[in-house]
């Protein structure tokens, strides 16, 4: 499952791009991922929106409906 998440946070990753910002992959702990974001999604007041509808939703829908992603400040 580890390297379903990494391919579809690349994917992922490059819509944040195009927008200035990006996400790290900090860690993969069972079904848990924790991400930093970086650039713009850094300091966006909109972060956890990011994370939680996008990315977040993104893991569950394609990978496994029971994914948390957590932000690492």
């Amino acid at each position: 499952m580890d390297e379903q998440i990494k391919a579809k946070l690349e994917e992922l990753r490059k819509m944040l791009q195009a927008d200035g910002g990006d996400a790290e992959l900090i860690e993969i702990a069972g079904k848990t991922v924790k991400l930093r974001l970086r650039g713009a999604c850094g300091c966006c007041p909109h972060a956890t929106m990011t994370l939680k509808q996008g990315i977040e939703r993104a893991l569950r829908e394609s990978i496994d409906p029971e994914i948390v992603v957590e932000r690492v400040m």
